[in-house]
């Protein structure tokens, strides 16, 4: 009996490591193709991928008085704030949506978005707006 298979190793920096030294190393590294992932685009030509994948986010929230199509309006600020990070947007988004439920408010804005402190990376990767300086983050 066989069966297919695709093996995905995932790693980081894994080309400074072991992994593909030795026999067994330079026979995973002639099967193996890398893909190294880092920030996702915030424009790809004429299209922008950032901002399609916040409206599928947005599209997944259930909440009473959002309005749709009010997180893709903040695309460019939403990819400063979170380094253009898959995972520091959803983590941003889901903390938002859930003070949302817990205040009552059920909708998501600029400003609720801004008051959510998200890792380190994206932290020290935001600067505040002139604007936006004298604001304590929460």
């Amino acid at each position: 009996m066989s069966i297919g298979a695709t093996f995905v190793y995932a790693g980081i920096d894994v080309t400074t490591t072991a992994l593909f030294s030795g026999v067994r190393g330079a026979q995973l590294a002639a099967r193996a193709s890398l893909v190294e992932c880092g920030a996702f685009p915030a424009r790809l030509g004429t299209r922008e991928p950032f901002g399609e994948l916040i409206a599928g986010v947005e599209a997944a929230l259930d909440l009473r008085a959002h309005r749709a199509g009010t997180l893709p309006r903040h695309a460019a600020h939403l990819h400063q704030r979170t380094a253009g990070r898959i995972g520091s947007l959803t983590r941003l988004i889901r903390r938002a949506a859930i003070t949302a439920i817990l205040d009552g408010t059920e909708r998501l804005t600029k400003t609720s978005l801004d008051q959510v402190r998200l890792n380190h990376l994206t932290e020290t990767h935001h600067r505040p707006t002139a604007s936006r300086a004298h604001t304590p983050k929460r």
